[in-house]
């Protein structure tokens, strides 16, 4: 397809102007919204991005899901507002949440060591010197890892999965417990409590605890627990047969411009749809849609409640966006702290694209984002499906919606 065509078929399906009254009662500048459909279309066509769905809300109200480029460039199939997106990392919070749920119910506590509920945790082991032969130096810890370690990235675990699961990231092949015991006879990187240190792997252990804290395989957990009573309908951990058709493909930079990533990515080839998937990923598997995304993220600053039902209390809210990681040096973003599975903006200076001070949120591996603004009493929501690109992007983004805030 010529560059003239893909413009003239962007051009067919562009956005609709935004809804002014909805604006306004939202206390945001119509005009300044407007700018960001615009944006994220120059970056569609300069081929920085394959396609995008950007959603604002505020004080409850949808400003604007806007929408530019493909779900699939060669098949022709434009980006839609209900297109279905692999969220990833955002998957994350979805897990920090389920935990504290089952916290309102006192069947956890998230400073309870890890082995209280995983057995198979205990002894485990620090490394405390990598010799010249290969080997490891096992020390004892100075103390066992806790489910808050695991939430906070503070834990000691490392990043993914060992060596002897070098293939579950790309085909999903073991079952959450038997990866977890594997997790649980990998020793420590550094004492719990005193390093950052991101890890997928700390976040699938709280995966495996909420299956044997509330007896149900964990995408049942939040398929029960959140998506059906917040009705996101189109959020999951397997992606049904029937929504194949709705999933973006994932895209990267070629030498003749945007082509299809392959199998090497987390979830392998996005067009296999996880095809005879076992592990259900708590730290990345989440399938996802903006609409479904902002329901979750509406709930949390709404206090818990959705549709006038309590969901989560405001207490484990209050503990979850919290800050956690001390004076630790965390987060991805500029001056950032972490908390229980939420990244917070903590310093004044790290007010990045005008989010508000205490501002959480989360991003993905491939280039997703969410944030829930309370001070602004906002929501945005930000998906792509790139990989290997800078957030240019979803900063803009961010920018432009704080940008079009009134009061």
């Amino acid at each position: 397809m010529s560059r003239y065509a893909i413009f003239l078929a962007l051009a067919l399906q562009a956005a609709p102007p935004i809804d002014t009254n909805a604006a306004q009662k939202a206390g945001m500048d119509a005009a300044a919204l407007a700018r960001i459909p615009k944006r994220m279309q120059e970056l569609v066509d300069k081929g920085e991005l394959a396609g995008v769905v950007t959603l604002v809300q505020r004080h409850g109200v949808t400003v604007g899901v806007e929408v530019a480029g493909w779900a699939d460039i060669e098949a022709k199939k434009p980006m839609r507002a209900d297109s279905i997106f692999q969220v990833m990392s955002m998957t994350k919070p979805f897990t920090g949440t389920s935990i504290m749920l089952l916290a309102d119910e006192g069947k956890l506590s998230v400073s309870d060591l890890v082995e209280k509920h995983l057995p198979e945790f205990r002894g485990q082991m620090l490394v405390t010197s990598r010799n010249l032969d290969g080997s490891l130096t096992l020390a004892k810890p100075a103390r066992p890892i806790r489910i808050s370690d695991l939430m906070a990235h503070i834990s000691g675990l490392p990043p993914g999965p060992p060596a002897g699961l070098a293939e579950l990231n790309q085909k999903m092949n073991y079952t959450l417990a038997d990866a977890t015991l594997v997790y649980s006879q990998t020793p420590l990187e550094f004492e719990p409590g005193t390093r950052w240190s991101y890890s997928n792997m700390g976040i699938a252990i709280l995966g495996r605890i909420i299956e044997v804290t509330s007896g149900m395989p964990f995408e049942k957990f939040l398929e029960t627990r959140l998506f059906q009573p917040l009705g996101m309908k189109d959020s999951h951990i397997f992606l049904p047969a029937d929504k194949h058709p709705r999933l973006a493909a994932i895209y990267r930079k070629g030498p003749k411009g945007l082509e299809k990533a392959g199998g090497e990515l987390l979830g392998g080839y996005s067009l296999d749809f996880r095809k005879n998937a076992k592990y259900s990923a708590p730290e990345w598997g989440l399938y996802s849609t903006a609409a479904d995304l902002a329901a979750f993220y509406q709930m949390l600053l709404s206090g818990g409640v959705h549709a006038g039902k309590r969901i989560i209390s405001k207490a484990a809210i209050h503990v979850m966006t919290g800050k956690h990681s001390g004076d630790l040096r965390s987060g991805h973003m500029p001056h950032t702290a972490f908390g229980l599975t939420w990244e917070v903006i903590d310093d004044p200076r790290g007010e990045a694209a005008f989010l508000s001070h205490g501002t959480f949120g989360h991003g993905g591996a491939f280039g997703t984002h969410g944030w829930v603004d309370r001070k602004k009493d906002m929501v945005g929501v930000y998906l792509v499906q790139m990989t290997g690109i800078d957030a240019g992007g979803k900063y803009a983004f961010m920018q432009m919606a704080n940008a079009a805030v009134l009061d």
